[in-house]
């Protein structure tokens, strides 16, 4: 099964008058979606766009992991465990809320800043929060993020250029530029791709593309 939900179809959020624009793929806030509330784990995958000086005040979150990945600009990150941080693009931020705790994310750039956020269901509640960031992350070294069953790949492709998608229970593909193909479904920016029970799969890049893809497991 592979079921192909477009950009133009998320629901748009955030607070115009405060530089904040907001695309939601999944159920989230006040857009209540039944049949679209998670994928696998997956319970968020927001695009947040935010202007100079813009952002999100100290808020609450817990039994969550959280992962964000820079578009463009720099995302400053503080949270109630004590972590400050300026996070880039090509970085990976994880925040595992655990038990609970509160962070503030912010555009103190002078340029707009655009991020993915994804949340993603822990196999276990309960815990400490921790925080990790990793600089630069590579095609070739996915991040792994146990706490949810999942592994985050990240794909940099050339025009034509393939690459073979995991063979996984789930695969969740979300493409953040470029354009690419899987099977017969051609996907542009924002667009996203939920993948059960599908084998031997390729991701070919129709032009250069920078493509999320969660390896998920079966729970």
């Amino acid at each position: 099964m592979i079921s192909v939900r477009r950009s133009g179809d998320r629901f748009r959020g955030g607070d115009e008058a405060a530089g904040i624009d907001s695309r939601h793929s999944f159920s989230f806030g006040t857009f209540y979606d039944p049949d679209n509330l998670r994928f696998g784990p997956v319970l968020a995958c927001n695009e947040e766009r935010l202007a100079p000086g813009a952002g999100f005040d100290e808020h609450p979150h817990s039994h969550t992991e959280i992962v964000t990945w820079v578009v463009e600009g720099e995302l400053t990150h503080r949270d109630s465990a004590g972590h400050a941080t300026v996070v880039r693009a090509g970085d990976v931020q994880h925040l595992s809320a655990a038990g609970g705790v509160r962070h503030v994310e912010r555009n103190d750039g002078d340029t707009p800043l655009t991020f993915l956020q994804m949340w993603l269901a822990p196999l276990e509640p309960g815990g400490e929060p921790s925080y990790t960031t990793v600089a630069g992350i590579a095609d070739s070294t996915p991040y792994a993020l146990p706490e949810a069953g999942a592994m985050l790949h990240v794909r940099r492709l050339g025009e034509a250029e393939r690459t073979a998608l995991p063979d996984s229970p789930r695969v969740y593909v979300h493409v953040v530029a470029g354009e690419v193909r899987i099977g017969d479904e051609a996907l542009a920016p924002g667009d996203s791709a939920r993948i059960a029970g599908e084998a031997g799969l390729e991701l070919v890049a129709v032009a250069a593309a920078e493509v999320l893809v969660w390896e998920l497991s079966a729970d």
